[in-house]
């Protein structure tokens, strides 16, 4: 009897020991944040990525997705540290709300860098976009893909916009980002901070006049309901997306389950990105027709308009571009110069 106990015992401990290591660590799941709901096209890439990973790791690698905020106190600048403690797990996050603990991720705020969708591209699949990743990487945690938010077009309830003089005055909500004070604060607005979740009440009472954002965000929350009726297209800064793994996280995994996660994300931040881009491209404007007839006025930038932005914010553009890191910008200027300028 004792032989066959021995035996048993045996067989177990070599059975259990056969195992990969990782998966005895596993998590039953695991926390991806978003900062913003899950029918926008940045939550949506989150869900795919989620559902991708829980596929093809046959339910290993189990990711819920908590959107909003949820994991971070309402306060969305606290995720990357958040991420990099491991209170959180994995995220898909905003380069703006990331900006003021990795500086280089300002380079996407500075002001009229990047004049379209192919300018954006050269830098986040090229070789700044992975300086970029190597930085985030030295900071704390695994990126492995990047995706898209948007070009950032601003509305108000109180005018159109079509030169700089037209904003004096006005109150904007802009994001947590000293190098959005510094562009406002230039073209005569007066920026006034505070997250998303508390600017949509502030839109509805007047308490501010108008804010900046993706169309995405601008038409998911209904802003034309809220007195939000003049609309200027401007792109005058894009917010890439970051999909990454807390490194802890990431090393209790097999490395034949984070080339499936690392694959996943990288599938699905390109089809989120198309998600994102579609009705608001010079060949597909459907998202911009159904925000003309909710009554909002678009405004589009004659080229002297767009010049007057330009030059105006070109002081804010050098005084970041020292603060990022003048050598990264340079390669982010010879990138976009370089490149063939899209037709959409």
């Amino acid at each position: 009897m004792f032989r066959t106990l021995f035996r048993a015992t045996a067989c177990a401990v070599a059975l259990f020991a056969a195992l990969p290591a990782q998966a005895q660590s596993y998590k039953a799941e695991y926390k991806l944040s978003i900062v913003v709901g899950t029918t926008f096209p940045w939550g949506q890439g989150a869900e795919i990525w989620s559902k991708l990973v829980r596929e093809r790791t046959d339910g290993r690698i189990n990711i819920k997705v908590y959107p909003g905020t949820s994991l971070v106190q309402g306060d969305q600048t606290r995720e990357f540290t958040a991420i990099r403690q491991g209170v959180i797990d994995m995220a898909v996050g905003s380069t703006i709300n990331w900006s003021p603990q990795v500086k280089e991720l300002n380079l996407f705020s500075l002001p009229f860098l990047m004049p379209d969708y192919a300018a954006i591209d050269a830098l986040t699949q090229g070789e700044v976009g992975r300086d970029i990743f190597a930085r985030l990487d030295k900071a704390g945690v695994v990126p492995l893909a990047w995706g898209e938010n948007g070009y950032r077009q601003l509305s108000n309830s109180k005018r159109d916009i079509k030169r700089p003089e037209d904003m004096k005055g006005m109150k904007l909500r802009v994001v947590g980002s000293p190098l959005y004070i510094d562009t406002f604060t230039a073209l005569g607005a007066n920026p006034t901070q505070m997250s998303w979740a508390d600017a949509q009440p502030a839109l509805a009472s007047g308490a501010v006049d108008g804010q900046e954002n993706p169309l995405s965000i601008y038409t998911g929350s209904k802003l034309y309901t809220v007195g939000q009726k003049h609309l200027t297209l401007w792109n005058y800064v894009a917010d890439p997306l970051i999909f990454v793994v807390n490194k802890e996280v990431w090393q209790s995994w097999s490395e034949k389950d984070r080339d499936i996660v690392r694959q996943a994300a990288v599938d699905a931040a390109k089809e989120e990105i198309v998600i994102a881009r579609k009705g608001v491209t010079r060949n597909d404007r459907a998202l911009l027709d159904d925000i003309a007839k909710q009554g909002v006025t678009i405004t589009e930038l004659d080229q002297a308009g767009h010049d007057a932005f330009v030059k105006i914010t070109q002081p804010v553009y050098d005084k970041w571009k020292t603060q990022i890191g003048t050598s990264l910008v340079d390669k982010a200027e010879k990138a976009i110069a370089a490149r063939k300028p899209d037709a959409k």
